[in-house]
């Protein structure tokens, strides 16, 4: 049976947590065959060129309106912060930290993203989010704890948390876009200024790919058609039907599964009480998902209809 379409803004938000869950594993592992600047000069180029096919695609529904110059503006900022300077932040958080605890500390994000569009965007805070965002948040932390060793590194923390600005900033930004563009363009365009950002690093990736791996190729490749040409696209659909604060708070799953499949994948097995906090995560989440029902107020006196009592039951006379 087809997805019933309320669903398909929470189907497009799952596929982009698994993908974007599996992108860090894939950059801590690459990331020692490509320098930061170049992997992600790579992987943008190739999203680009994804897009653009798709783009050339015959269209059965009506064209969309050619963006407003503002609107081109806000897309090139976050195409410059969130795209650009993003990537090639996270590739270089990755040389300091493992994959798992990069996660965690990135997905701070969320909670800057509710507080931001609280405040920026009006979406406010209902209860569910009031409540899940802190219990999710506690997993983080705990996991963050749990995961840090001798070999985690103060410049890798702080290159983490300027990657979870960039995020945020980059979602409140193409929350504001997704009212006049359709998610592919959205993403499409993102990729072209963000690839453009990476433009300075094209000569070092041209030495680099002569000595690299076909399998390096082969991980960049997956990086750009995956976690970046359809994960930014499916997250932008998403996020055109969500707030901005309920679907930044579902990417605190990124974290447990990316901490499970670098202990797969990469042998980086976390402590039993890092699997607590994922759980701790995942309970967040859904609480965020699940609206609450708010309390019934009693009806005014006034509208009450009184209840006549006769004089033979005692009332006063």
């Amino acid at each position: 049976m087809p997805a019933r379409p309320s669903s398909l803004p929470l189907i497009a938000a799952l596929v982009t947590v698994l993908l974007w869950a599996s992108a860090f594993v894939v950059i801590r592992d690459v990331g020692a065959v490509l320098s930061p600047g170049p992997l992600a000069l790579l992987r943008l180029a190739i999203a680009a060129v994804a897009l653009t096919g798709v783009r050339l695609l015959p269209h059965r529904g009506p064209v969309r309106v050619r963006p407003s110059r503002r609107t081109l503006l806000l897309i090139g900022a976050y195409g410059v912060a969130w795209f650009g300077l993003y990537n090639i932040g996270i590739n270089a958080t990755e040389r300091h930290l493992d994959a798992g605890t990069t996660a965690l500390i990135v997905n701070v994000a969320p909670v800057l993203v509710a507080v931001l569009a609280a405040l920026l965007l009006g979406e406010g805070f209902p209860p569910a989010l009031r409540i899940g965002l802190p219990v999710a948040f506690a997993g983080v932390a705990v996991i963050a704890v749990a995961t840090s060793s001798g070999r985690s590194d103060g410049i890798g923390v702080l290159l983490a948390v300027g990657c979870a600005v960039s995020y945020a900033v980059g979602v409140l930004l193409q929350k504001i876009v997704l009212r006049t563009v359709d998610a592919v363009t959205a993403t499409w365009l993102g990729c072209v200024v963000g690839a453009i950002t990476c433009l300075p690093f094209a000569g070092q990736l041209v030495g680099e790919l002569a000595v690299a791996p076909p399998s390096a190729v082969a991980e960049v490749a997956y990086l750009a058609l995956g976690p970046t040409a359809l994960a930014f696209t499916t997250w932008a659909y998403a996020l055109a039907r969500t707030s901005a604060g309920t679907l930044s708070a579902s990417t605190y799953v990124v974290p447990a599964l990316t901490v499970l499949l670098s202990a797969v994948v990469l042998g980086e097995v976390p402590p039993p009480v890092a699997l607590a906090g994922g759980a701790l995560c995942l309970v967040g989440v859904a609480v965020t998902r699940v609206p609450l029902r708010r309390r019934r107020e009693p009806r005014p006196a006034a509208t009450r209809k009184p209840v006549p009592v006769s004089r033979s039951e005692g009332s006063p006379s």
